[in-house]
């Protein structure tokens, strides 16, 4: 019993360790739809990304496209029309929409950056089962190391989904993106994430549908 104990401690500290340490890397935390608004099938949705750099705006665009038309939804990302402006404007992509025949613009912008500390005990306490005696019980341990300190970053964004021909805003959500460690697949989850909550709305409704 006390040397499977020396044998688990190791991995049941890793695993509360991870436990502790895990959370949504990017989430909604706040969104608003328009009640009144009725959800027409959208023909060509426009994209446009604002702030950071221009690879990251053209990524991030591009994975929108991508998702969108293996949704079923016809898009154009908007670098095709303004091509050297990182920081595009909503009334830039409304107009812009136009010439690319599109009925609908997904405008996503960064709105801020946060340093967060997360400080973690050096004491885990886990449960052990097993028999005692003749009886079939459980108990607590411990687990000591040396306190931990994490210092990482918190990125908040808006996404906004604007109907062009009612000149109306559909959607918008917040979106808080925490510490990314790897850009590519952080612009994934991103559009996974904005993507499944439209889709949740019921807003992005095609011909077929």
């Amino acid at each position: 019993m006390i040397q499977a104990q020396r044998i688990l401690a190791p991995l049941l500290l890793a695993a509360v360790s991870g436990f502790l340490g895990c959370s949504p890397t990017i989430q909604v935390v706040s969104q608003w739809n328009n009640p009144a608004y009725t959800t027409p099938p959208l023909r060509r949705i426009l994209v446009g990304g604002s702030g950071g750099e221009s690879a990251i705006r053209r990524n991030l665009e591009d994975e929108f496209v991508a998702q969108l038309r293996t949704a079923g939804i016809d898009a154009v990302p908007s670098y095709r029309y303004i091509p050297n402006d990182p920081n595009v404007d909503e009334s830039e992509l409304k107009r812009v929409a136009k010439e690319a025949g599109a009925d609908a613009v997904i405008f996503a912008r960064s709105v801020g950056m946060e340093q967060k500390t997360e400080y973690h005990p050096g004491y885990y306490p886990y449960t052990s089962f097993g028999f005692f005696g003749p009886h079939f019980g459980a108990s607590w341990y411990g687990l000591y190391g040396a306190p931990s300190i994490r210092n990482y970053n918190v990125y908040t964004s808006e996404t906004t989904l604007y109907d062009v021909g009612k000149n109306e805003v559909v959607w918008t959500g917040t979106v808080r993106t925490y510490d990314p460690q790897n850009v590519n697949g952080a612009i994934q989850n991103y559009v996974e994430t904005v993507l499944k909550a439209l889709n949740e709305k019921q807003l992005l409704r095609t011909g077929g549908r």
